[in-house]
């Protein structure tokens, strides 16, 4: 029978264990993107990845949860495991591009190597849920007993190829900030960030003695294929795997939720899409739970968006601090749920929902529980 997922660090197991799988952050960081002008390629474009390890780490890795730092160690478990998501990378170390670099799996594969991780390697390439999907992967190999620990990864970097596309398509903004939810809201910038997270089931984490940052106990995933690039505009695949990821967090109509890190592109598609599929899934909870993008500060990492924003959730739920939608200027009749504007707001939430959505109509899924 299948466990759910919690979330961990490195300070203490959570109750529970031996039925649940503990993720463990190791690490975020994102570059906010507000203006048009901050937009401008590095000299590391193009190098996009997430991975979902299964490797070994020593046991000072170990004892700190930073599973993906070191090899060897009695009590990793059965596997440790690199899951990547994102598009072609480039070998550390600055050496010349070859034809086998510019596959996406290679990514995982040079990291692996790197990091002295064993077992597959994964690669997610779905674009915006890539790194939730890894994610979700993850948990699914975790919580099946399959493996005992997993490392996911996702990141983007702005660079000129993507940026061109986004341009030429006029989905990003006008005036140069991104507006979720807002009525004047004219489109989406696109952010550099990276984040790693090591998953590991309960039961391993408390024979190890580390202490959760959260759980994950519900996930889900669906594809409605609407379009190849604008959402169902009633929010169909987005409300089916929000309703999934519910019902396996024993929930089902959301009553435990205080808080959802929404897609909130800033597109005039997704947020109305966005909020329709939300008040389809909570029913009458969906107006009373507070609703945030943090798109507006982070700006659109693409295939890096699910596992960062999977961190500022965790962070939200660990902080007691919700993280506004910047840059809101007015409601629109269309989007008409709390969207904590402009202003990061005191609370208490036990449960928080994180959702993603990407072209081709895929959507993720996944409940977060504060220890």
């Amino acid at each position: 029978m299948a466990r759910n997922a919690d979330v961990v660090s490195g300070r203490a197991a959570g109750e529970g264990a031996g039925r649940k799988t503990d993720v463990v952050p190791h690490g975020v960081a994102g570059d906010g993107v507000a203006r048009k002008s901050d937009m401008v390629p590095g000299e590391d474009a193009g190098r996009t990845g997430g991975v979902v390890p299964h490797g070994v780490a020593g046991e000072e890795a170990v004892r700190n949860a930073v599973v993906v730092n070191g090899a060897g160690g009695e009590d990793t478990g059965r596997n440790a495991g690199i899951v990547l998501t994102g598009g072609p990378g480039a070998e550390p170390g600055g050496a010349a591009p070859r034809l086998a670099d510019a596959v996406p799996a290679r990514l995982a594969e040079v990291l692996a190597g790197h990091l002295g991780l064993t077992g597959p390697r994964l690669t997610f390439t779905n674009a915006c849920v890539a790194s939730a999907a890894a994610i979700i992967h993850a948990c699914r190999l975790i919580s099946s007993g399959r493996i005992d620990v997993a490392v996911c990864a996702g990141g983007y970097l702005v660079e000129e190829e993507t940026f061109g596309k986004f341009d030429s398509g006029r989905a990003l903004s006008r005036d140069g900030m991104v507006r979720p939810f807002s009525a004047d809201r004219s489109g989406l910038l696109l952010g550099d960030g990276v984040a790693v997270v090591v998953l590991e089931s309960a039961e391993h984490a408390r024979r190890r003695g580390a202490r959760p940052l959260a759980s994950v106990p519900g996930w889900g995933a669906a594809t409605d294929a609407h379009h190849i690039a604008q959402p169902h505009p009633e929010g169909a695949g987005l409300a089916q795997a929000t309703r999934q990821a519910l019902r396996l967090a024993d929930d089902p109509d959301g009553a435990a939720l205080g808080y959802v890190n929404a897609h909130g592109t800033g597109t005039r598609y997704n947020d109305g899409a966005e909020t329709r599929g939300l008040r389809a899934a909570l029913a009458e909870r969906a107006g009373s739970i507070p609703v945030s993008s943090t798109k507006s500060t982070t700006g659109h990492l693409l295939e890096a968006a699910g596992i960062v924003e999977f961190v500022i959730t965790m962070l939200a739920l660990t902080d007691g601090v919700l993280p506004p939608t910047a840059g809101f200027t007015r409601p629109d009749p269309e989007c008409d749920l709390d969207y904590v504007p402009n202003r990061p707001r005191r609370a208490d939430p036990r449960r928080a929902l994180t959702i993603n959505a990407a072209f081709g109509g895929a959507n993720t899924a996944l409940v977060l529980e504060r220890p």
